[in-house]
């Protein structure tokens, strides 16, 4: 068994944005009331047209030329999504289709806010165990597809993205890039966020998952660091779940990640559910905000409600 690393990243999100202006003229809210309460200013909303595997597809073939790779150096599809609304051809497979991959294998994984983690630890673990040697692994999700359009409480938070990770084994000699993930779930509060009926649509218990995430977060993530042997003060960055602003900067805080760049994409993105870690994370390292190597923290949470996270080393 050897180690993994995060070779590179990508993310792709729908040109047409949604401000709390455009929603101040279809529910009852304002920019304003909308920013105290969870940070928004803007989102992403893909059209009829831009499906979710086209949105993963862009991010997988940015991740790939971000990795010097093509499709056919990959041999293990991963796509985190919940709003993948046709069973088969899944996500994964219609990814590997649209890039004209080999023969890769194909999976998707729904633990909604908590894929990409998720889905991460898959791929380092399958890598690790011989079973596959590259891995693109996809969050990726159109919320705007289960939004209730006439709740305020709901539709002002959601957007919709993609990000992408190419994972493969580490070189000789070289320390791992991807950490222990420390996963899990609440089974007694698996109702606090749903997506559920026909059409399928987003609803959550909003107090529930605050008081959760702001309370109950901080020590797992800290457990998280401690498995890694990484020190929340040597963290170069905190990628949470972009779930409110409200909960990032306070969850940050108590973490105890001291001098670490804190993802905020929440504030142009809205939530994107699995899209929203690697979608951020891609962009602190294009924007050169982290160095290649350093240390920062990954941590989903939300349905089910379920939470994985690890440390890795970014590209």
């Amino acid at each position: 068994m050897t180690g993994t690393r995060i070779a590179a990243l990508g993310h792709y999100q729908p040109a047409k944005v949604l401000t709390n202006d455009d929603l101040a003229g279809m529910v009852d809210t304002s920019d304003e009331w909308i920013r105290s309460r969870v940070g928004i200013k803007t989102r992403h909303v893909g059209g009829p047209d831009e499906p979710v595997d086209e949105m993963a597809a862009h991010a997988a073939a940015k991740a790939l030329a971000a990795a010097g790779l093509t499709p056919a150096d990959i041999d293990l599809v991963l796509v985190a999504t919940s709003t993948a609304i046709d069973r088969s051809p899944n996500m994964a497979a219609r990814v590997a289709a649209r890039l004209s991959m080999g023969s890769p294998a194909v999976m998707d994984l729904n633990v909604v806010c908590a894929g990409f983690t998720h889905a991460l630890a898959t791929a380092d673990h399958t890598v690790r165990a011989g079973a596959a040697t590259r891995a693109l692994v996809i969050g990726a999700d159109k919320m705007a597809d289960i939004a209730d359009w006439t709740d305020r409480s709901t539709c002002v938070l959601l957007g919709d993205g993609a990000g992408a990770a190419v994972v493969e084994a580490v070189r000789p000699g070289e320390e791992p890039g991807i950490g222990p993930v420390l996963w899990g779930s609440v089974p007694e509060m698996g109702n606090a966020v749903r997506i559920e009926g026909t059409p399928p649509r987003f609803a959550q218990e909003g107090q529930s998952v605050y008081r959760w995430a702001t309370t109950q977060l901080p020590p797992i993530a800290r457990k998280v660091c401690e498995r890694a042997g990484v020190a929340p003060e040597d963290l170069a960055a905190v990628v949470l779940h972009q779930a409110n602003l409200r909960i990032i900067e306070p969850v940050a805080q108590k973490i105890g990640a001291v001098n670490a760049v804190v993802a905020r994409d929440v504030v142009d993105s809205g939530n994107t559910s699995a899209a929203s870690i690697p979608m951020a994370l891609s962009k602190l390292v294009e924007r050169g905000e982290v160095e290649s190597g350093a240390p920062a923290l990954l941590f989903g949470f939300g349905g089910n409600l379920s939470y994985a996270g690890q440390v890795i080393r970014c590209p």
